[in-house]
């Protein structure tokens, strides 16, 4: 053939491997989009298949929550809420905390759980992850719903409920939440693609850790030889600043929150950078 004749064919997408570390090539995640909205989709329709409840399941596993804390941490432990209303304050810890309990558990197995579609068909392996954050967010979203209902009725009743304007602040606690999940999950899912077993500490750790936060009790009630641990913990300033700005109680601090944001974008980008890393030979793995 001719060389004059051949023509240089024109791609839209080019498969390469990665040349650096640091090239995320993020860009391909927008490009994949749709993608991204059909497994939330998924996501949120495999939650209440075949149940009796469906959706029903979203507002019913907080309820149960926080009438059980409220009977043990209330009733039988006695410990403050600052003057609050007890169902609204476990509530609100509840509801923050179980966004971000779930992103980093389900963000931690998304190697194994997904290990079959990996090996099979090209697609930017981070649109997983960020679906997972995205439809928890949807799941975060009903939730938050039950709880302003309760915000409502105790205001109309007299509670000791005072809405303030760090309720603003509520967009940026629930990027700190999705980041702080994704990343540490991310940084999790790398560490079980070679070493399984760390798999099953995953969601026992992660109860434990609740413990270690603010969602149970107020951090002016924490105990002084643990209260560092506890303030440190990057979810408290979060929680706190929730109960603070919505009900208006809470150990509120600028310093606190500003440091918990600058550690979430540090474990975020760590886990976005060991993510790309490990995917690139997971499946040599498997």
């Amino acid at each position: 053939m001719n060389s004059s004749t051949v023509q240089e064919e024109l791609w839209d997408i080019e498969i390469e491997p990665h040349s650096s570390l640091f090239k995320l090539n993020l860009q391909d995640v927008w490009r994949y989009r749709d993608l991204l909205w059909l497994l939330v989709k998924r996501d949120f329709v495999s939650f209440y298949k075949q149940t009796v409840l469906g959706p029903l399941w979203f507002f019913l596993q907080p309820l149960f929550t926080t009438i059980i804390f409220t009977f043990i941490f209330s009733n039988l432990a006695g410990i403050s809420t600052d003057g609050l209303p007890q169902p609204l304050f476990y509530m609100a810890g509840i509801t923050a905390w179980n966004y971000f309990a779930d992103c980093l558990t389900k963000t931690s197995t998304v190697f194994k759980d997904n290990a079959s579609i990996f090996g099979k068909v090209y697609f930017p392996r981070l649109i997983m992850p960020f679906s997972i954050v995205v439809s928890n967010l949807v799941k975060f979203g009903v939730q938050m719903i039950l709880f302003f209902i309760l915000l409502i009725y105790y205001s109309s009743t007299g509670g000791n409920v005072h809405v303030n304007a760090y309720a603003l602040l509520f967009p940026v606690l629930v990027l700190e939440m999705a980041l702080l999940g994704l990343g540490a999950g991310m940084i999790i899912s790398a560490l079980t693609s070679k070493y399984r077993d760390l798999a099953f500490l995953i969601t026992f750790g992660v109860q434990l850790l609740m413990y270690a936060t603010t969602v149970a009790y107020p951090l002016s009630a924490a105990p002084e030889r643990f209260y560092a641990v506890i303030a440190y913990n990057p979810m408290t300033p979060i929680i706190e600043t929730f109960r603070y700005g919505f009900l208006g109680q809470g150990s509120f601090s600028f310093l606190s929150l500003s440091m918990s944001f600058v550690f979430t974008l540090l474990v975020a980008a760590f886990g976005i950078i060991i993510f790309n890393k490990v995917e690139r030979g997971f499946v040599d793995t498997v």
